[in-house]
C-alpha cells in the first residue's frame, strides 16, 4: 500500500526528543487528553519530569505540540501529528477481521451501483469511528437503451440503460402540443448513435449533428435530444455528482467541551456542502494511493479540527472513476484506519469490475 507522505520535519530531532515526541502522541492517540511529563516519566521514559519538561518545550517551539491551557500537558498540533504519521507510524495492511467484514459487506450489496456505495460508505463509518464519504462513479459506460416515455403530466421520462444495466430517469418538461411522434422520432435518433458507445463519446458527435442540422429531426425532437443529453449529463441544476455521506453521528461522540461541539458544528456544515467535499476526493483521482488531510492542510477544515483519509477507486480497466473515505477527528487511530480505506477501495473496484464483466 502506498500513501503520499510529504518531506518531514524528524531530521531536526535527537533521539530523547524523537522518543518523547513518540511517546506524547501515543499516548494522546490512545486517551485523547493532554500528556504531562509526569505520565511520561512513569511510562517508560527513563528521564527525570524536569528533564522531559525541558524536551516537551523544546517540541513546543518547534510547533510540534501545543498546550490547551497553562498548567495541563501537552498535545500535538496538526504538524506534530503530520511528523507523527510520516516518520513514526508502521503502516500495513489491514487486519484480518476488518477484511472479512469488508469483503462480507460489499459481497452482501449484490451488483447494484447504488447500493455498493452506501454499503462502503457504513463500513467506513463503522469502523473507523468517522463519517464515511463515497464520491459517485465519473465511469462512462457504453448504453444498452434509451428511449423517452411519455407521462400524463405534460412531462417525459429519458430513460437510459447502461451496459451494466443501470437505470438512468430523468424528468423532462414538454412543450404544450408536442406530438408523441417527436418522442419517437427523438428517441430513435438517440438510440442509433448512442447504443454501444459511452454518453461521452456520443454527446459531442449528436451535438454537432444538431448544431449542424444534419441530425434530419425536426425542431422539436431536436429540442427534446439537447433536453435529454443535458439530464444524462449531469448538466442541469441539480443533476451533479453525488456524495455519499454515513455515520456523522459518530462525530458527536467524542464532543464534550463546548469547543469541541463548535467544532462538529462545522464539520456538519462542511459535510452539507457536497460540492466541496467533491473536488477534496476528486483530489485524489491523480494520486498514488491514500492521502490523508490533517487539520488545516486542507482549506475546507481550516478551524474543524479534522482528519481526512481518501484513496479513490477504479473500474476494470485501472481507471480512476471514483474515491471514498473517512473523516472524524484527528484523534483517529491512522494505523488502523489508512489501510482499511486503502482496501475498501480496492474492493469496491473489484465489486464494480465485476459488474462489467457480467
Amino acid at each position: 500500500m502506498t500513501i503520499q507522505r510529504p518531506p518531514s520535519l524528524l531530521q531536526k530531532l535527537d533521539a530523547r526528543s524523537r522518543d518523547i515526541f513518540r511517546h506524547i502522541v501515543e499516548t494522546y492517540l490512545d486517551t485523547g487528553e493532554p500528556v504531562g511529563s509526569r505520565t511520561l516519566s512513569k511510562g517508560g521514559i527513563d528521564l527525570s519530569a524536569a528533564s522531559i519538561r525541558n524536551v516537551m518545550a523544546d517540541l513546543t517551539d518547534l510547533g510540534l505540540l501545543d498546550a490547551p491551557h497553562i498548567s495541563a500537558g501537552r498535545m500535538p498540533t496538526h504538524a506534530g501529528l503530520r511528523l507523527f504519521v510520516d516518520g513514526f507510524l508502521e503502516i500495513g495492511e489491514s487486519g484480518q477481521d476488518d477484511r472479512t467484514e469488508i469483503d462480507a459487506r460489499l459481497k452482501g450489496a449484490g451488483r447494484d451501483l447504488p447500493g455498493v456505495l452506501k454499503e462502503a460508505s457504513s463500513i467506513l463509518s463503522g469502523i473507523a469511528g468517522g463519517a464515511g464519504l463515497v464520491s459517485s462513479p465519473t465511469e462512462d459506460v457504453a448504453v444498452r437503451h434509451v428511449e423517452f416515455v411519455p407521462l400524463t403530466t405534460g412531462e417525459a421520462l429519458c430513460v437510459l440503460v447502461n451496459d451494466y444495466g443501470d437505470v438512468e430517469n430523468r424528468l423532462v418538461k414538454l412543450p404544450p402540443g408536442l406530438p408523441q411522434t417527436a418522442l419517437i422520432e427523438a428517441g430513435n435518433y438517440l438510440a442509433a448513435r448512442m447504443k454501444g458507445r459511452t454518453l461521452h463519446q456520443a454527446a459531442s458527435e449528436i451535438r454537432n449533428e444538431l448544431s449542424e442540422q444534419r441530425a434530419q429531426l425536426n425542431a422539436a425532437a431536436s429540442d427534446l435530444v439537447e433536453r435529454g443529453l443535458a439530464q444524462w449529463a449531469g448538466e442541469l441544476p441539480g443533476q451533479e455528482r453525488s456524495l455519499i455521506v454515513q455515520g456523522q453521528s459518530n462525530l458527536l461522540e467524542d464532543a464534550q467541551a463546548s469547543e469541541d461541539m463548535e467544532r462538529v458544528r462545522q464539520l456538519f456544515d462542511v459535510l452539507e456542502r457536497q460540492q466541496g467535499l467533491l473536488e477534496v476526493l476528486d483530489s485524489t483521482r491523480e494520486a498514488d494511493g491514500v492521502r490523508l488531510f490533517i487539520g488545516s492542510e486542507n482549506s475546507l477544515f481550516p478551524l474543524s479540527g479534522s482528519s481526512v483519509i481518501v484513496a479513490p477507486y477504479m473500474n476494470a480497466s485501472k481507471q480512476v472513476i471514483g474515491a471514498l473515505g473517512v473523516i472524524g477527528p484527528t484523534r483517529l487511530n491512522y494505523a488502523r484506519v489508512i489501510p482499511m480505506v486503502d482496501y475498501t477501495a480496492r474492493m469496491v473496484g473489484q465489486v464494480l469490475g465485476r459488474r462489467g464483466q457480467e
